[in-house]
């Protein structure tokens, strides 16, 4: 029996991670009344893992979700202990902010600000079941024996869905170190036509710092004008520290490849598949057979711990050899290790469930962010968790739903590739991943995203003011630019064409023009130096523009394939599952083909033309 809790919530969002966080504050910031149930208050937007934001197209995403009035960026601003920009030698399109993140100061800061946010509220349960009547659902049952009614549920994970923890040859269960799983709610989506299945991830061990030799390895500092939000100006930072980095040998490959058959990843205790481009150290020693070393970073947990993060090195390896093969590095021969390394294996929604909003196709009302639908990584878990909050909303609202394409942010490359090409192992974001990287800059994401954020009730008039006036000054300068002439080596040339020459850059130009080129501040100089790469960015935007007609085609979400002639089976099984919104996400579904997308059209135009009529 459960005690039914006298309030009713228009959103609960169970778990309190990274995609939590981020959903419970846009339905909350978007008006609607929100709960958010976390198994402990004091592990809200724990770091389970590396203590960091960003990095490849991963900080891409970080910028999006503060276009859009996401928390994470403002967040990692706060609390980082160590900036960097990743890609700066490469082209614009791959630049990626990252920082080393003081993993304690940046839970506590994300967790005042959900304190601190009207309309919504923190309770400390256990989300042991749903309530689901006539597949819409309605509320959650706890460990407790409480019943929270709502009209919306987002179910952010994890890894708790039955957690697996192993370390060699033990293994226990859990959600993370130190903290129980989660083991109703797997049952519950399957008894409610979900299907699930089984992923894994691990970690490294950290260890203390008086065990490192420091002068065995390379410093790596932090850079200065880094960040992830668009709103931090001027703000104090925290000390900024270095990372460091350092090497495995001949002797760490040799000590694994003794013990490889300790490993549950290579024992055959794990079946399930891990991060492909996140690999433990037993992988890569196992698949790069031919490497002498790989590379290690030690990166420091936080200004008030001793403890670092031994990134690269996540193993399943029992302790006793995690703490050989960690002392087989010259510069950690005395490491004292503080925590152990573990794999975990947990549940996830099998792809082709859910929609682009995020919202499960069997349960209406429920859905679901993060780890559940199959990615890793805190930045994707963000992402999904503002997109989802954001619907969750809107649904409650009575109002269409919110998605973003793939022209328009990584966030919507990501939902797009979740529904049309599936996942059979952790999913990571990755620039390579998107068609249209030179649109989707991170310099630019604002620019991209700001008035949707807006629109949505997530952006204040404040910061929308600011953001306009930004806009308007790079519109009229780049017309300036484009139409004002100079005489150079006798010759006549916009001042874009002076942009465009590879050895010039608007600081430069700055420098050496001052009466031509105004300082507007780094982030509006950088967008009008851009204007380098004017034709190449028009032609991916002619590229959107010839595609976006299939985009357009949209297919109605209960229409039948089943009954279109013409159709192979494959395909018909396919699209019936994954249910695409329009012909553009329906041609990017593997196994159907250019003349199964042809077929489609001339139904749907058929289906079009009769729906006008009548």
């Amino acid at each position: 029996m459960y005690w039914e809790y006298p309030e009713q919530y228009d959103v609960i969002v169970i778990g309190g991670g990274h995609a939590g966080c981020e959903a419970a504050l846009a339905s909350a910031r978007m008006g609607c009344k929100t709960l958010l149930l976390s198994m402990s208050l004091d592990t809200i937007a724990k770091m389970s893992c590396n203590p960091a934001i960003g990095g490849t197209a991963k900080g891409h995403m970080v910028r999006e979700i503060d276009a859009l009035g996401g928390e994470m960026g403002v967040v990692a601003d706060l609390t980082a202990i160590q900036f960097r920009m990743l890609n700066d030698t490469k082209g614009p399109a791959v630049w990626a902010p990252r920082c080393q993140s003081d993993r304690v100061a940046y839970q506590f800061e994300m967790r005042h600000r959900l304190e601190k946010q009207e309309n919504l509220f923190l309770k400390q349960c256990s989300a042991q079941d749903l309530k689901i009547k006539n597949g819409v659902i309605q509320g959650v049952f706890t460990k407790e024996g409480i019943a929270y009614l709502g009209k919306t549920v987002i179910l952010c994970s994890g890894t708790f869905m039955r957690g697996l923890i192993h370390i060699g040859e033990k293994n226990l269960e859990g959600g993370r170190a130190g903290d129980p799983p989660s083991n109703g709610l797997s049952a519950t989506l399957q008894n409610h036509g979900l299907e699930i299945g089984r992923l894994k991830t691990g970690t490294p061990p950290r260890i203390h710092s008086r065990s490192i030799d420091f002068s065995l390895t390379e410093e790596q500092p932090g850079m200065d004008n880094v960040k992830f939000s668009f709103d931090t100006e001027n703000i104090p930072r925290l000390p900024q520290v270095p990372c460091y980095i350092t090497y495995t040998t001949a002797e760490t490959k040799k000590i694994i490849q003794e013990n490889i058959h300790r490993s549950p990843m290579y024992s055959g205790k794990i079946q399930s598949i891990g991060p492909r481009y996140c690999p433990s150290i037993e992988d890569k020693i196992i698949r790069f057979s031919d490497k002498e070393r790989h590379q290690i970073f030690l990166e420091p947990e936080g200004l008030q711990t001793e403890e670092y993060y031994v990134n690269g090195v996540s193993s399943s390896l029992p302790f006793d050899v995690q703490l050989e093969f960690i002392r087989s590095v010259p510069a950690l021969r005395n490491a004292e290790i503080t925590r152990v390394a573990y794999a975990i294996e947990y549940d996830y929604v099998l792809s082709g469930q859910i929609s682009n909003a995020l919202e499960t196709h069997a349960v209406k009302g429920l859905f679901l962010a993060g780890q559940i639908n199959g990615t890793t990584g805190y930045e994707e878990a963000a992402s999904q968790g503002l997109i989802s909050g954001i619907n969750a909303a809107l649904k409650v609202q009575g109002k269409e739903t919110f998605t973003l394409s793939r022209s328009e942010a990584y966030i919507g490359v990501m939902i797009d590739d979740l529904i049309t090409k599936g996942v059979d192992e952790p999913y990571r974001m990755f620039t390579s991943r998107a068609e249209y990287r030179l649109l989707l800059r991170q310099d630019n994401a604002d620019l991209r995203l700001r008035e949707k954020g807006y629109q949505l009730g997530l952006i204040d008039e404040e910061r929308y003011q600011k953001f306009l006036k930004k806009k308007t000054i790079i519109e009229e300068e780049t017309k300036r630019l484009q139409s004002s002439h100079k005489q150079v080596n006798g010759k006549g040339v916009t001042l874009a064409q002076l942009l465009c020459h590879p050895k010039k850059t608007y600081q430069s130009l700055m420098e050496e023009y001052p009466e031509d080129f105004f300082d507007h501040g780094p982030e509006i100089n950088f967008q009008l130096e851009m204007l380098k790469y004017a034709g190449y960015i028009e032609r991916q935007a002619i590229e959107v523009k010839k595609l976006s007609h299939t985009e357009n085609v949209r297919i109605p979400a209960d229409f039948d394939y089943a009954r279109v002639v013409g159709l192979r089976a494959e395909a018909q099984q396919k699209l019936g599952r994954l249910k695409p919104k329009n012909l553009g996400q329906a041609s990017r579904i593997p196994g159907v083909s250019p003349a199964d997308i042809i077929v489609l059209m001339v139904v749907l135009n058929k289906h079009a033309k009769q729906k006008s009529i009548a």
